[in-house]
């Protein structure tokens, strides 16, 4: 599923980027651009860091991923 679809990132993206090292929003802001437009996705990134992706989410208004 897109998490950013400001710039079309995907669960998946996040996952693999996690996977290789990725440890902050910052990072996966680097590397994928998540979060780096609207930020309505930023919650719901953060989530893959720790472990509870996809928990509670919703989508936003703007077609965003964010937590309820």
């Amino acid at each position: 599923m897109y998490v950013c679809i400001c710039n079309a990132v995907t669960d998946r993206q996040i996952q693999d980027t996690v996977a290789a090292g990725a440890a902050s929003l910052n990072d996966l802001q680097d590397r994928l651009g998540v979060a780096s437009c609207c930020g309505c996705c930023a919650d719901l990134a953060v989530s893959f860091l720790n472990g509870s992706a996809g928990m509670g989410q919703t989508v936003c208004h703007m077609g965003c991923a964010e937590a309820v």
